[in-house]
């Protein structure tokens, strides 16, 4: 936990950073290390945000990375500029996905070596086609992450300049301007390779695979362009170290971090600004040439007065576990160590996800709820105390999908409930034991497991509608409004730092380091 800091109420600061989560921590950390003054107000006892590492399971010594939990999109600059002492670890396996075919329990297993995802293609499809497609479909997706992800730290590029840079003009129409659909279906025959490839297009966001306004090409670009490589890795010490790392970088340099100061106003004339913020010993006032907001746009059109836009609606859910061991599969030649380190895939062939869509715009909890796993465990074991390691227990991470903020409205508690039973459900269909019977228990005697709606992620984090990403992620280019480093708002001395600017979402950073940028270009002289 951060330890509290009171800001000097008579300072003047250079800039304020309204939040403390990992991206206002990145703004704070550039600011100040450029010798700028900057106060961090955030309304919780701790910094982080929804990058945070907690002990959610009383009595249990597992540090989960509670909400965000994969790093993909935060780029190695941002870490050797701020020098933050800061790992992630590859997973050897890129993800497994069970089914049933013949009557007999199987999956595909991507990872491992060239060989073996090779074979096990082979092996579901009863060729090499799917294989060779996989690599072209992910040959043309690694050229755009190239040369479209050195892009997201620099100012925006027009559409024109990124396609230019792209330089491939089969990839800009597959991923720029037809729906990803159209390119799956043209590359796989497989339903089950399909529905694989569909995922990343699909993950806190409810659409189609043909759906019209292109919300899930977008959604599959940020998901395959991390890092160059697209490669999704697990952090070390979990999600924490990161913003542990974060708010030190931003302390040492000089920037004041103050925990427990709710921001609830934000009046500016464009060149200076006053924010006015609550906390335990009353009501406050900073003043800043700068104001960074590391929230969503409603937040900022609230603490500004402006109109708010379009409603956001996040559409997960989100679940932590921790076990005592592994749950073995009815895969014969699946080992649960190899299968849960990378992504575990549950009920997302391809007209699966088609249908849990189609169920849930009815208004309906899909039938089938589609998810996927991953064990932080497997690859980083440092997030377990030393006697749930040696006794071999592991943590589990589930991300459900088409599930809208909409269908909880009802009654969150009783939804959630519902939902997490027929995930889990889904899930047993391909265990050779039931998941409860390996769940941990707390110092209560209670199961090892927390569930989190759309609903829940808003009333805790505040994120409109539960949207992990704030809103529907934007085209990483310029458009009418989106300014130089798509920060920038209609006050010219307030800027947008949080997941909604453009170019956000995700644990990157990057929309922290454009608006330092953005101030730090307009101060030079």
């Amino acid at each position: 936990m951060t330890p509290p800091t009171t800001p000097r109420a008579s300072r003047h600061y250079d800039a304020v950073v309204v939040g403390g989560g990992h991206n206002g921590l990145v703004a704070a950390a550039y600011l100040a290390r450029a010798g700028r003054s900057v106060l961090v107000l955030e309304r919780l006892d701790h910094t982080g945000g929804a990058a945070v590492s907690t002990r959610p399971f009383a009595g249990v010594d597992a540090r989960l990375s509670r909400y965000s939990y994969l790093v993909s999109l935060l780029p190695k600059k941002i870490v050797r500029d701020l020098e933050l002492d800061f790992r992630v670890r590859g997973r050897t396996v890129s993800s497994y996905t069970p089914v049933e075919r013949d009557g007999r329990p199987t999956g595909l297993l991507v990872g491992g070596g060239e060989r073996r995802t090779r074979e096990s293609f082979a092996r579901l499809t009863g060729s090499e086609r799917e294989y060779t497609a996989w690599q072209r479909f992910y040959a043309m997706t690694g050229h755009v992450a190239r040369r479209v992800f050195p892009t997201l730290t620099e100012p925006l590029p027009t559409r024109d300049e990124l396609r230019r840079r792209v330089d491939d003009e089969a990839a800009w129409r597959a991923l720029f301007e037809e729906p990803i659909g159209v390119a799956i279906e043209e590359h796989f025959a497989d339903d089950l390779v399909r529905g694989v490839a569909l995922t990343d297009a699909l993950i806190g966001t409810f659409a189609d695979a043909h759906e019209p306004s292109l919300s899930q090409n977008r959604c599959f670009l940020y998901h395959v362009i991390g890092g160059g490589t697209g490669a999704w890795d697990v952090p070390v010490g979990g999600m924490g170290a990161l913003t542990d790392a974060l708010a030190g970088a931003a302390r040492t340099a000089g920037a004041v971090l103050a925990t427990g100061h709710e921001a609830v106003r934000i009046d500016t004339d464009g060149r200076a600004a006053e924010v006015t913020y609550r906390s335990a010993d009353g009501e406050g006032v900073a003043a800043a040439h700068h104001v960074l907001v590391n929230a969503s746009p409603q937040e900022l059109a609230a603490l500004t007065g402006q109109a708010p836009p379009p409603p956001a609606e996040g559409a997960q859910l989100k679940v932590n576990m921790v076990l005592t061991r592994l749950p073995a599969l009815r895969d014969p030649a699946a080992d649960p160590r190899e299968a849960f380190a990378g992504t575990f895939h549950v009920a997302e062939g391809y007209e699966q996800l088609a249908t849990a869509h189609a169920r849930a715009a009815a208004g309906e909890l899909p039938a089938a709820p589609p998810c996927e796993i991953y064990c932080h465990s497997l690859t980083d074991a440092t997030i377990l105390g030393p006697d749930l390691a040696a006794k071999g227990m592991h943590t589990l991470t589930l991300f459900g999908l088409h599930t809208p903020a909409r269908l909880f409205a009802r009654d969150n508690d009783a939804v959630r409930e519902e939902l997490l039973k027929s995930t889990l459900a889904q899930l047993d269909a391909h265990l050779a034991e039931p998941l409860v019977d390996c769940l941990a228990t707390d110092a209560d005697g209670r199961p090892c497991i927390e569930a989190r709606s759309p609903l829940d992620l808003e009333r805790d984090l505040r994120l409109p509608g539960g949207h992990i990403f704030h809103r529907e992620t934007a085209w990483p280019h310029a458009r009418a409004g989106t300014g130089r480093w798509g920060v920038e708002t209609g006050q010219a001395n307030v800027l947008l730092c949080g997941a909604g600017a453009v170019r956000g979402g995700g644990v990157s950073g990057v929309p922290g380091h454009n608006a330092a940028m953005a101030v730090l270009e307009r101060t030079a002289n």
